[in-house]
């Protein structure tokens, strides 16, 4: 017999729930439209103020500002009939280079819907879903939603954590940043590190060629390039001081046939880096918010991913620490550790 009292409890959550659900593609309207800009730039508007700024329909507007104050993404003044966006919701809707910059993830839920009949079919097959199968969007929502983050602490936080790696780079090193795609993390790592050589592979190669456009249009083609290559064949023997792995070692088949070529390629004294989402070894340690989203993009595209590659490991984007780090190890390597986390990631140093 149901508990009247835990079932409106629980109602009210999947409410809540749907009412997000129903409002990412509103959010996405709002971003691509430039209405959180505009109210950003400007300040409190009317439906009529926004429409006239952003040049849109003004009945639409309307519409569009109260669902946002009805979802607390806006606040509304019945005074004044304006609507206003906060600092913190600026940072969080309308600052690509604020570190809670979260409109990749809404872009992110879109393509996993657009993906749903894919992956339901896998669901009933136990095959893999590509990279090459899911929506073109997909890499594009994953890269928008990594580079706040890696832009605000790949150079201040995370290299420096590593021993020895930042003077390396100042120096002058080699480093391979593998499974790059659009080439976010390896651009940021060129743009700080003038005297350093990057080269960035993926096996997915429309992935490269947006890769490509990406450090033409940062001015760093003179230290970097793009290649296509898998994490388990790229080439190079005992070449690089420093290997990347961001948020991907646990989309691939398998991880462990990477770590061993990671180890064939780096220097003796080199250092592999693997970004990760943060999670602890336990399913109990991960019932969070942030353990959701990761499990909810495991499930739609990480797991997929992996299955539809050789091996086929499926580690997970809630891997944890104990799997990553024993993948890592059996690839050869005898030091792995956590150099440093993030409410959202988790920073492995391997050497051998």
């Amino acid at each position: 017999m149901a508990d009247p009292a835990r079932l409106a409890q629980f109602v009210d959550k999947m409410v809540t729930d749907l009412g997000a659900a129903l409002g990412v593609s509103l959010v996405r309207i709002g971003d691509r439209l430039g209405l959180y800009r505009a109210l950003h730039e400007f300040g409190p508007m009317t439906p009529a103020e926004l429409a006239a700024k952003a040049r849109i329909a003004e009945r639409y507007a309307r519409e569009w500002l109260c669902h946002q104050a009805a979802s607390g993404y806006l606040s509304y003044d019945p005074a004044t009939l304006r609507f206003t966006l906060s600092p913190e919701q600026a940072m969080v809707l309308a600052e690509p280079e604020s570190p809670v910059f979260l409109m990749g993830g809404f872009d992110s839920a879109a393509a996993m819907a657009e993906n749903a009949e894919a992956v339901e079919a896998a669901f009933r097959t136990g095959k893999g879903v590509a990279w090459s199968e899911q929506p073109p969007c997909a890499v594009c929502a994953s890269a928008r939603f990594f580079r706040p983050t890696y832009h605000n602490n790949l150079v201040a936080s995370w290299l420096p954590a590593l021993e020895g790696v930042a003077a390396k780079l100042e120096a002058g090193a080699m480093v391979a940043d593998v499974g790059c795609g659009h080439g976010v993390s390896t651009v940021i790592m060129a743009a700080s590190f003038p005297n350093s050589t990057f080269v960035g592979y993926d096996f997915h190669p429309e992935s490269i060629i947006q890769a490509r456009s990406h450090a033409a249009a940062h001015g760093v083609t003179g230290n970097t390039r793009f290649e296509v290559a898998l994490a388990d064949d790229f080439p190079g023997h005992e070449d690089y001081d420093l290997i990347t792995f961001f948020d991907c070692l646990h989309d691939m088949g398998d991880p462990v046939g990477a770590a061993r070529h990671v180890r064939e390629t780096l220097k003796p004294d080199g250092t592999w880096m693997i970004v990760e989402p943060a999670a602890g070894d336990r399913l109990e340690d991960n019932l969070t918010p942030v353990g959701r989203i990761c499990y909810a993009a495991s499930a739609m595209v990480c797991v997929p991913t992996s299955l539809a590659q050789p091996v086929g490991a499926a580690l997970g984007a809630q891997a944890g620490f104990e799997k990553l780090s024993a993948a890592v190890g059996e690839g050869g390597f005898g030091r792995v550790r956590k150099a440093i986390e993030t409410p959202f990631n988790m920073i492995l140093e391997a050497r051998r």
